[in-house]
């Protein structure tokens, strides 16, 4: 039974549940926040559900530029280069993204009369991002359920795994990852410098995934 909102961006790991959990799958979300990269996630996105012939929606979230305070939300240049680590990625947080992002899914999903929310956050991004990790997700589940009639829950299932065993995941199912974006910076092709840029690799390359992406700079 589809009874699944999915929150999707045209990233690699939101991509490959797309088409992991397809047939539970009523309703895609992708949200515009003004991030450098939305634009080309978004394609992807659209492109994707498409395929699948799931219904998608985009929501813009402009407030967020405008206010929020964070590199993505800034210029390319404001992305720093380097390994995906603490230290280096602190500043590309945009506080509480996703917090705001289940909560606007959780009221469309009892507004379509749907029982769930995905969302495709990983063990690879516990260290730096509060919001993708596991106690923040059982919290938000348990506040939703409490929140809503229908007791909307989110539902994570690569919470407990990293973006190697998420590509691994996709490569059973045939994914091309070159259809999909990750790059911080946004432009026309990968930079290949930024963290972003550097963990897609590295998964790919450790998942034994033929790398297709275009990158300005292969170091």
């Amino acid at each position: 039974m589809k009874d699944a909102v999915i929150i999707t961006s045209g990233g690699m790991d939101s991509t490959t549940m797309l088409y992991e959990y397809k047939d539970d799958i009523a309703l895609a979300i992708t949200f515009d926040y003004g991030s450098t990269q939305n634009g080309r996630e978004r394609q992807w996105a659209i492109t994707h559900c498409q395929r699948l012939g799931i219904r998608h929606i985009i929501i813009h979230l402009d407030f967020m530029q405008r206010y929020f305070k964070s590199a993505l939300l800034e210029s390319p240049d404001a992305i720093p280069d380097g390994n995906y680590n603490d230290e280096n990625m602190k500043s590309t947080v945009v506080p509480f993204r996703n917090g705001i992002m289940l909560a606007i899914a959780c009221g469309i999903a009892e507004s379509n009369g749907l029982k769930r929310v995905m969302i495709a956050n990983h063990a690879g991004d516990h260290s730096i991002y509060p919001d993708c990790r596991a106690d923040f997700i059982h919290a938000m589940s348990a506040a939703m359920q409490s929140g809503t009639y229908e007791n909307i829950e989110v539902w994570a299932p690569y919470t407990g795994i990293d973006k190697t065993e998420i590509a691994r995941h996709g490569a059973a199912l045939g994914l091309d990852y070159s259809e999909t974006y990750s790059c911080y910076k946004g432009g026309e092709h990968h930079c290949g410098t930024c963290g972003t840029c550097r963990e897609r690799r590295m998964a790919l390359k450790a998942a034994g995934i033929i790398d297709k992406t275009v990158y300005l700079n292969n170091k």
